[in-house]
């Protein structure tokens, strides 16, 4: 038997916009694919034959002889996913759909599928490929249970790495830590596709993960921000020492916020810096700090957002930071505040993003109830453009303002080499 897993491709920042090329220095826009279809890859039986095919790089396949088609897909790329569900299903050939979009929205994508997996995939993906095999394949899968982390395989990251080529060759790869959040984030979707419990991968799951990328060369990156929290922190520091006592550099970025940076203790600082971890990704947008520190109006909050970075400086760790605009607290102003911030604490690389509501997320439920959503084009809901009504500007400052930060921050740090800037590529420029 035969399967073919495709990683839809979508517009982000630059391909959105490609006149932000023009200012912002960056060698590559797009990183390797999430890690959804390596874990289904690594669970796969051997008795199936695996193709993989990214769809932002290569030809997809549309006349091979393959005798399942899986397509992961979130909310940018879900337009993509079924057409080419379309395409496939026009000659004959049976299309399973995954990913969060998916998960959120199955009732829209089960009508371009022969079936759609709704939430984690790792448990239910042999019973699938099992009724596949046997010509029964049921509308809906869902696992009754989370997937057990601690009998997990290791990602099969290899399908990506064949890929790389010069248009594609990232420096680092995704390394999961930890699945499900306690939190409810208003524009999070990761309580409700992987569950408000957060489990943690053993220790030694990320070990082989990140010393099976060394080997190739490559770099880890830890996206997750619940590395930090408290049923986290403990497995988190186990994994730091380990890797302080191999004494190579093995992690590109750690993801954090601006309240957690506060609330880490300099121990924590310490193990991480004896770890060789070097740079932050600070998402910032969805927390009391940075939703209030640029509306002008709090004070407060703009001094801790300040302290934030000094922090990290100060520990010697580069802020990567992220910086949402479109929050109802946000008005014309939020873009020049924010430029001004960005000089006055001295953040050297940043990335900005526009508030989108993505299915499945507290605010899209809100802005749905609220009929402040301007349409559903899925392939606008990317960062990048503006898909909703802002309650204090128009949609047309808010897109303006998003595109002015980008030029006008790296306009000013034209300096900046290359090689200070590669990871760019890294948060999907």
């Amino acid at each position: 038997m035969k399967i073919k897993f495709i990683y839809a491709g979508f517009q982000r920042h630059a391909e959105a916009h490609p006149e932000l090329l023009d200012y912002v220095p960056c060698d590559e826009y797009f990183g390797p694919p999430s890690l959804g279809i390596a874990y289904l890859a690594a669970v796969t039986p051997k008795t199936w034959e695996i193709d993989f095919r990214d769809d932002r790089l290569e030809d997809i396949g549309l006349d091979d002889d393959v005798d399942l088609v899986a397509i992961s897909c979130f909310t940018p790329s879900a337009v993509r996913a079924m057409e080419i569900a379309d395409a496939f299903r026009a000659r004959g050939k049976r299309v399973v759909f995954g990913g969060i979009f998916p998960s959120m929205m199955p009732e829209i994508v089960k009508e371009h599928a022969d079936a759609v997996v709704i939430g984690e995939g790792d448990g239910i993906w042999p019973q699938l490929l099992d009724d596949a095999q046997n010509n029964q394949l049921k509308p809906i899968y869902q696992a009754a249970e989370p997937t057990n982390l601690e009998t997990l395989p290791l990602p099969r990251v290899d399908l990506y790495m064949e890929k790389e080529g010069r248009n594609f060759c990232p420096d680092d790869y995704p390394v999961q830590l930890h699945r499900g959040c306690p939190l409810s984030c208003v524009a999070c979707v990761l309580p409700k596709s992987m569950g408000r419990r957060s489990r943690n991968l053993p220790v030694q799951h990320a070990l082989d993960q990140i010393e099976m990328l060394g080997k190739r060369g490559k770099l880890a990156s830890l996206t997750e921000d619940t590395s930090f929290f408290p049923n986290a922190r403990r497995h988190f520091g186990e994994l730091l020492d380990v890797l302080a006592e191999r004494g190579q550099a093995a992690i590109s970025y750690v993801g954090i916020s601006m309240p957690v940076v506060l609330a880490t203790r300099e121990q924590l600082f310490q193990r991480m810096r004896a770890a060789g971890i070097k740079m932050f990704y600070l998402v910032g947008g969805f927390d009391p700090i940075t939703k209030g520190a640029f509306t002008g109006k709090d004070p407060k909050a703009y001094q801790q957002a300040l302290e934030t970075i000094k922090k990290c400086h100060d520990n010697d760790i580069e802020p990567y930071t992220s910086f949402l605009v479109g929050n109802d607290d946000d008005d014309a102003g939020c873009f020049d505040r924010i430029l001004d911030f960005a000089d006055h604490a001295k953040v050297r690389k940043a990335e900005f993003a526009i508030l989108t509501p993505y299915p499945g997320t507290p605010i899209w439920q809100s802005m749905t109830e609220q009929d402040r959503l301007l349409h559903r084009d899925w392939s606008k809901y990317n960062d990048a453009n503006v898909v909703f009504k802002p309650k204090q500007m128009s949609p047309e400052q808010l897109q303006e303002g998003y595109l002015h930060l980008w030029k006008e921050f790296y306009r000013s740090r034209q300096s900046i080499s290359k090689l200070d800037t590669h990871r760019e590529r890294t948060i999907q420029f």
